[in-house]
């Protein structure tokens, strides 16, 4: 199923929950929360509480990508706070498989990511047991960047090689021009801030990229 999750890292913070019912009515299917801790990546951005405010007027899936160094000492804290979706780096030095049970054991969906520089390989001891592989097609920290098309051979890799059934999602650069590409490779959750917040129609803007994605996926994705 083809998902668009728009990142609110773009959005205007001081008008989160006017800007979450604008893309919820435009017709986001999850919301992507990117959570950065200053030290896996050099920038720092929202915690658990702003997610709870944020799950408080959600209607849709809170989608929590967190880029932190201790994913596993967090992930209650992210849980209670709303998250359905909980991703993390396959980078970051944790327990990977304690924290895949500790989100898994809640009922929640886990996730892991990989950077752009990481090989597909590094993450397939924990494929078996994930619900979503996310290929970042910028390095990790900030928004606006360009999209690495080169990613797209791990996203075959994982969707085709592999064969995994879960959600593919791809994060970074996504637009109407690059969303084809990615959907084609395999991808099927979309992650885009700019291309969305930026959009002076933000619905029209989501109804074309879903369309182009749909276009160009693959009739069993």
């Amino acid at each position: 199923m083809i998902r668009i999750a728009p990142s609110l890292l773009a959005c205007d913070f001081a008008r989160i929950a006017e800007e979450v019912r604008r893309v919820e009515e435009a017709g986001a299917d999850w919301l992507h929360l990117d959570v950065m801790d200053g030290h896996f990546v050099p920038n720092l951005t929202i915690g658990p509480p702003v997610v709870e405010k944020i799950a408080a007027v959600a209607r849709v899936p809170l989608d929590v990508h967190v880029m932190i160094t201790d994913p596993l000492a967090f992930a209650p804290r992210f849980l209670d706070a709303g998250a359905q979706v909980y991703t993390f780096h396959v980078e970051a030095p944790c327990d990977a498989r304690a924290v895949i049970e500790q989100v898994k054991g809640r009922g929640r969906r886990a996730g892991m990511a990989l950077n752009p520089d990481t090989p597909a390989a590094a993450l397939k001891p924990f494929a078996a047991d994930l619900d979503l592989i996310l290929v970042m097609s910028v390095f990790p920290g900030f928004g606006g960047q360009r999209f690495i098309a080169g990613v797209l051979a791990k996203v075959r890799e994982i969707r085709y090689d592999w064969g995994f059934r879960g959600d593919v999602q791809i994060d970074g650069g996504i637009d109407p021009d690059t969303i084809g590409a990615c959907a084609a490779a395999g991808a099927n959750v979309f992650v885009a801030g700019s291309a969305v917040f930026g959009a002076p129609d933000i619905k029209a803007r989501i109804a074309e990229m879903r369309r182009r994605a749909q276009a160009s996926a693959s009739p069993s994705d």
